[in-house]
């Protein structure tokens, strides 16, 4: 199992928390098994967003994907996100 995690600012949480749950066919489509999402408590509209995948290649396609770069866009994402990688062990 691998973890996706994408953190970054969003211009209005709520829009962003709407839109995030209308697009759960990208997610299901990019592979992604469970999410969580997390919000800063000093910054309500900082997100840190966690994706399970069975496998890193599926974990990586999804980060590379077009589909989520345009979804992030819409969704009034500000700057540049940062997204990591793990695996439980």
């Amino acid at each position: 199992m691998t973890t996706l995690f994408v953190r970054h600012d969003t211009q209005d949480y709520d829009a962003w928390r709407q839109g995030y749950d209308a697009a759960a066919g990208i997610r299901e489509a990019g592979g992604v098994r469970s999410a969580s999402i997390y919000r800063s408590v000093d910054d309500r509209n900082n997100i840190t967003v966690s994706h399970d995948f069975d496998s890193i290649e599926a974990a990586r396609a999804f980060a590379a994907s077009d589909e989520l770069k345009e979804a992030m866009q819409a969704l009034g994402v500000v700057g540049h996100p940062d997204i990591w990688f793990v695996e439980r062990t």
